[in-house]
């Protein structure tokens, strides 16, 4: 699937860039599908809402329990001051996570390609397993900025082997919050901090951060580059590269999928925000990818 110099820019820069991965048939499908969730889903009385900042992270059940759930979370900026939406829920939703790419055909289908597992393979990432899947929204008018972070951070493992898929299901652009990624960022210093859950699992489970290197990330946008890119396209991203969104304040949404991959040869501890039970393990993209042909 790569070329040589699409490999060697990868190891260079943290990141490649692929335009035209998806179709337009099946980044339509997909934002479909999303929206359908969304009108499907019930919130809870907790109205779970998401955010990168960290003095203001939720580890609520809902967020804790997603990683074998289809979950929707609010923007932060969705409720007026009396605790009402200001817009239809449709226009209020943060992202869906985070596990739609084995609960629901139509993720299951964009998810698991022969495409993806090559690439993946080409980057060294071999027998990947499918460890999460987000759908981001990133809303017109309120659509909230994801403050400047490593992957890694939050899907550790031993060796580090994570790696983002980000999918462009709409152009992004720099007036919609497209992504800003450090180039060779992660080749610099090492991982600043991991997230991990401070106990068992229960309806008042917490988490905390670790500190690990001091080395300060970028602040944005300085030191960090636009990736305006078109519907269709695929954004591979290190799991140790610094990468940054600012909100949206435009007119437009930026529809985007994102799945993180590990190594199967890795170890995942059990201190990682997202667990799953037993009785649903992590699938190769490579295996299942194979099914859902043989299927057709």
């Amino acid at each position: 699937m790569l070329t040589t110099e699409q490999i060697e820019g990868y190891e260079r820069d943290g990141f490649l860039v692929i335009e035209g991965f998806a179709s337009a048939a099946a980044c339509a499908a997909l934002r479909d599908r999303a929206n359908e969730l969304v009108d499907e889903w019930q919130p809870s009385a907790d109205r779970t809402v998401f955010t990168t900042e960290q003095q203001d992270r939720v580890s609520n059940h809902e967020f804790l329990s997603s990683g074998s759930t289809t979950w929707c979370f609010f923007e932060e900026e969705a409720f007026d001051d009396t605790g009402a939406l200001r817009q239809p829920k449709r226009l209020s939703i943060n992202k869906i996570g985070h596990a739609m790419h084995d609960l629901d055909p139509v993720f299951e289908r964009f998810t698991f390609t022969p495409e993806l597992a090559q690439v993946a393979g080409d980057l060294g990432l071999d027998h990947a397993l499918a460890l999460q899947s987000m759908y981001i929204f990133k809303q017109p008018g309120i659509g909230g900025e994801v403050g400047c972070h490593q992957d890694a951070t939050f899907l550790y493992t031993d060796p580090m082997t994570v790696t983002g898929f980000w999918f462009a299901i709409e152009d992004a652009t720099l007036e919609n919050g497209c992504l800003w990624a450090a180039p060779g960022g992660h080749r610099s210093a090492g991982l600043r901090q991991v997230f991990k859950r401070a106990g068992a699992m229960t309806d008042h489970d917490g988490t905390v951060f670790e500190r690990l290197d001091d080395t300060a990330l970028p602040t944005p946008p300085h030191d960090l580059v636009p990736l305006e890119v078109d519907a269709g396209t695929m954004v591979v991203l290190h799991g140790l590269l610094p990468h940054w969104s600012g909100p949206n304040r435009s007119e437009r949404s930026r529809h985007a999928y994102s799945v993180h991959c590990i190594s199967a040869a890795a170890h995942f501890p059990a201190w990682n925000w997202l667990q799953r039970p037993a009785s649903m393990p992590l699938r190769r993209l490579d295996a299942v990818a194979a099914q859902i042909a043989s299927a057709r």
